[in-house]
């Protein structure tokens, strides 16, 4: 009896770790608003199963969008040619 409890335990750990990992982005949040209607919290699955919290702004949890990246401040010349200053070069041989 005891041992089939724990095959159950483990497959359920199993599925739930299968779920939030190697499931379709869109069956993931199919699954957090389905559970968020039901009464869980609905920021919490979001952030279990990697998806995004409710579609606007402000659900992230810390009072704004950061997901998109539409709020911050254009990129200037310095901040584009900072990242190419840190590029390595390698220099192949060719042995012929």
């Amino acid at each position: 009896m005891w041992q089939e409890m724990i095959v159950a335990l483990i497959v359920a750990a199993a599925l739930l770790h299968f779920s939030t990992k190697y499931l379709p982005v869109a069956w993931r949040r199919r699954i957090v608003y389905t559970l968020g209607k039901r009464g869980f919290n609905e920021t919490r699955l979001a952030r279990f199963f990697k998806t995004q919290g409710g579609g606007g702004c402000g659900d992230d949890g810390d009072g704004g969008c950061s997901s998109c990246g539409s709020c911050d401040t254009t990129p200037t010349k310095t901040n584009a040619s900072s990242g190419a200053a840190h590029q390595r070069v390698i220099k192949l041989h060719v042995q012929r």
